[in-house]
């Protein structure tokens, strides 16, 4: 178990790690592809880790088991809109903000990276107590696939996100400092899940779906305007249908 909640953890930590090897930005070009390759994977890993196990598990539900998914789907959605509205915070290389407030831009930063990684953490909680309390749909092989996902579109996401707080002039050390703990709350959150799945698993479809729909909003909100911008969007849309394949064969393969 402490593998698989650790593997996001490490996949933040390594991508936060690239500032050290660029100057103070990274190319429009690779940053189109690195997003799309995120956004692609966390599509794919949405659908077949989360999704498709939720659905099965309502299978006795009959023409109806697509309920909880949809219902969990949305309450993922409006959560993160709802932190998305309240937490102050800035949209990833915009300089548009969140509400007004007195913090800096380098904290706000911060805070959505955090944000960010809340459903991820979230996501692989729900999936690993879903295997740890038995649940025939879910094995450790699909958790694992989870997690590795996660920590692969984790990567490029690290990168990109800790890049704008070397551009704003925090020294290399404290941006991958910076960048590595933003990805603490992965752990933290799965362990949350975790030690509450006594209780949760009457709900468990529920969860996979708003887990679901808290990284879709991610996608749609954060990754597909930024992928979509500029002359490279080609490189972007690329990337996500190689993120997406990889990401659907992971799950598949170890399923």
């Amino acid at each position: 178990m402490w593998m698989i909640i650790t593997i996001p953890f490490l996949g933040t930590t390594l991508g936060a790690a690239c500032v050290f090897f660029f100057k103070n930005k990274i190319g429009d070009k690779t940053q189109h592809a690195l997003i799309g390759f995120a956004s692609g994977v966390m599509v794919a890993a949405s659908f077949f880790s989360l999704i498709v196990p939720a659905i099965e598990m309502s299978s006795g539900m009959g023409k109806l088991s697509f309920i909880p998914a949809c219902v969990g789907f949305g309450v993922g959605m409006l959560f993160l809109l709802l932190l998305d509205i309240l937490t102050p915070h800035m949209h990833i290389n915009k300089s548009e903000e969140g509400p007004k407030t007195g913090l800096k831009r380098t904290t706000k930063l911060i805070l959505a990276v955090t944000l960010h990684n809340l459903p991820e953490g979230m996501a692989v909680g729900i999936v690993c107590a879903g295997w740890l309390t038995g649940n025939e749909k879910i094995t450790f092989t699909g958790a694992l696939a989870l997690a590795i996902g996660i920590a692969i579109q984790n990567f490029p996401e690290g990168a990109i996100v800790s890049m704008p707080l070397l551009g704003e002039g925090v020294p290399k050390g404290k941006t991958f400092l910076y960048g590595m703990l933003s990805g603490v709350v992965e752990p933290i959150g799965a362990l949350a899940v975790i030690a509450a799945s006594g209780l949760l698993i009457p709900m468990m479809p529920y969860l996979l779906s708003f887990a679901a729909g808290a990284m879709i909003y991610v996608v749609v909100e954060e990754l597909i305007p930024e992928m979509s911008e500029g002359k490279h969007s080609n490189m972007g849309t690329i990337c996500f249908a190689f993120g997406f394949i990889l990401m659907m064969a992971l799950d598949i393969g170890l399923g």
